[in-house]
């Protein structure tokens, strides 16, 4: 391409730590790839796997933005904790359908969390543009929410919101719960092994229904941090695919607490300095996917090389083709991607 590798790379850095509004950004970005991480973490922790954080992420910001529009007259202490919490239910709601119909029916939830996406964007898209339409006028979007519902600003000058101290106190959730619980005890034993779980008198049903509605719950926050925080409308395609890239920052973080926090900011400084990366020396922001794919190649050749990491990454990889291979990834705007 001609262009230097050392420019670029200044470039990035400028655009995702150079300022404060920068590192404003970054946070921004980070916030949702915190929780969607989370999500796929859970239920990862509890033997399943969750590729459905896109379509749990658009339910919960569909339940946030019903909260934030149709709830008038409560002051902000009430009307805010309420929307974010609307947004935990319906997205952990939406994570409850595949966990009933793996419990119930054994259906794979790879499959059904993939074909749950397409139906959570289609019915957002129908919405908007549909019953939920603001009118007047032609774009596709929703009544703004209330201000009372609104996440407030917490760094002067720049777009970073109280969403992104909810991701972090969601962090802190997840090593509690799963560490410090019995329920969580459970869920990791269920993970590990469900027939030990279940000769040891737990119940391994009970431990996937509750994983994945607190799986469900972290997207649902996600989406409704984008809409409470940044766009305070739903609209068609709000999301660049959190609900997916989720998936990558779990898997960099080895589904650790401290590790998907500090992945979800190097994937937001990759995507706040991707743009900046573009705009400055002209390297297609591409280029920043194939960045992501290197660091994550190396932490699973790091994986492969412990103990028995090749078996669980045999197992992954073959439960995930299979989930791929029953539908592609939706696209920004509802249709398919490719």
């Amino acid at each position: 391409m001609g262009i230097s590798p050392v420019a670029a790379y200044q470039a990035l850095l400028a655009g995702s730590v150079g300022s404060k509004n920068a590192i404003g950004e970054t946070l921004v970005k980070a916030a949702p790839l915190m929780l969607t991480g989370l999500s796929f973490a859970v239920a990862f922790r509890c033997g399943l796997v969750n590729i459905g954080g896109e379509g749990q992420l658009y339910m919960g910001a569909l339940a946030a933005t019903c909260a934030g529009v149709f709830v008038k007259g409560l002051p902000t202490a009430i009307h805010l904790p309420l929307a974010v919490a609307a947004g935990f239910s319906g997205g952990g709601l939406w994570g409850l359908i595949p966990g009933w119909l793996k419990t119930r029916f054994g259906a794979n939830e790879i499959i059904t969390t993939v074909m749950l996406n397409y139906v959570a964007i289609y019915f957002v898209s129908y919405l908007v543009t549909g019953p939920l339409k603001a009118p007047p006028g032609s774009s596709p979007h929703t009544e703004p929410v209330a201000a009372s519902a609104v996440l407030p600003r917490i760094l002067p000058g720049t777009r970073l919101h109280l969403g992104f101290i909810v991701a972090v106190a969601a962090v802190v959730f997840y090593y509690v719960f799963l560490w410090k619980t019995r329920e969580g005890f459970e869920l990791r034993v269920v993970g590990q092994n469900p027939g030990a779980a279940r000769y040891a008198g737990m119940r391994p049903a009970s431990s996937m229904m509750l994983a994945m509605f607190v799986a469900g719950g972290m997207a649902g926050v996600a989406g409704a941090g984008e809409i409470l925080g940044i766009q305070q409308r739903l609209m068609q395609a709000f999301s660049p695919g959190y609900g997916f890239d989720g998936i990558a920052v779990a898997l960099l973080g080895l589904t650790t607490p401290a590790g998907i926090a500090l992945a979800a900011v190097l994937f937001g400084i990759l995507r706040s300095g991707g743009n900046m990366m573009q705009m400055m020396v002209g390297v297609p922001i591409a280029l920043i996917n194939v960045i992501q794919a290197l660091v994550i190649l190396m932490v699973v050749a790091q994986i492969a090389s412990r103990p028995g990491g090749r078996e669980r990454l045999r197992t992954l990889l073959r439960q995930t083709w299979k989930g791929l291979a029953a539908g592609t990834r939706p696209a920004q705007g509802g249709g398919p991607r490719g």
